[in-house]
């Protein structure tokens, strides 16, 4: 599991509201062997910086912090074109406005239970479904992330063909610092939320990656600065934590990058090898 030669690795921390208070972030990273080297860290204010890093020349992996699809359950229900490609386009030429208002009337008349659905990979990995639009608006991630991943051509295993040497992957890295941390809590954008014993849980999450304990699942040892500690809100960490499950991706590139067997290919997978073993069956193929 190791690469004959050093690849540019980026992890992508995304908000659907950048800006002054809070920025898309961006951890780039060298890649050899088995050493994850941090060599750069971005925050982009809009869109367009976001826009105009996709379409960077590669060779490059990205690992990006937002749902890349919605459920197959959902699409089905609301008559939204069932392939991923035909249904991102049609988000695209949604108003944030009209998209908000197509997914508020779903949820209006469901029994409860029934208003807001999980990918596969979202209940193996923990993550919440794609439609949300409140508290973590994962929805309006989807909203302003997956139509302009269309856009830039990037390749997506599994899902959409693209440049070959532009790949972009779903990234989750909540479910790599339960992994290292269990549940504890290492952040808060909220100033009075904000503890010593969060920042001690991101110095234990830094300590692990730079110890080598994600060798034997992830196949990388990082080398960053302790600094990246510093930030309350763990942007500059998830960004981190995102290279390293690009860079994991990448490590199992002859294996279809990683993604679990069964996969739904317009749901879409999540990068992160410890939610495997619990998804997805057999069964599904997508079709």
């Amino acid at each position: 599991m190791q690469t004959k030669y050093a690849m540019k690795v980026i992890g992508i921390d995304f908000t659907s509201s950048p800006g002054t208070r809070k920025a898309i972030t961006s951890v780039s990273a060298r890649l050899e062997k088995d050493d994850l080297q941090v060599l750069e860290l971005e925050r982009w204010r809009d869109f367009r910086a976001f826009e105009a890093a996709l379409v960077r020349p590669g060779p490059w992996i990205a690992a990006l912090d937002f749902p890349f699809g919605q459920s197959r359950t959902f699409i089905r229900n609301i008559g939204w074109p069932h392939k991923w490609p035909a249904y991102v386009k049609l988000v695209g030429t949604m108003t944030r406005a009209e998209f908000r208002n197509q997914l508020d009337a779903y949820r209006k008349d469901r029994a409860p239970g029934d208003k807001e659905h999980r990918r596969k990979m979202d209940v193996a990995a923990g993550s919440t479904s794609p439609q949300k639009l409140y508290g973590v608006p994962v929805g309006l991630m989807f909203f302003e992330g997956a139509p302009r991943l269309l856009a830039s051509g990037v390749t997506l295993p599994g899902i959409a063909d693209g440049d070959p040497d532009r790949l972009a992957v779903e990234a989750y890295p909540g479910a790599l610092a339960r992994y290292l941390i269990g549940r504890r809590s290492y952040k808060n954008d909220s100033v009075d939320k904000q503890t010593r014993d969060q920042l001690e849980a991101r110095k234990a999450i830094v300590s692990k990656l730079k110890a080598g304990d994600l060798l034997a699942s992830h196949g990388v040892r990082v080398q960053v600065d302790d600094a990246i500690v510093e930030d309350p809100g763990a942007d500059d960490l998830d960004a981190l934590l995102c290279a390293v499950q690009a860079a994991a991706a990448w490590m199992r590139r002859d294996q279809e990058f990683g993604a679990p067997r069964g996969f739904d290919p317009n749901e879409g997978w999540i990068a992160e090898p410890s939610v495997y073993e619990t998804c997805c069956g057999e069964s599904e193929n997508g079709e």
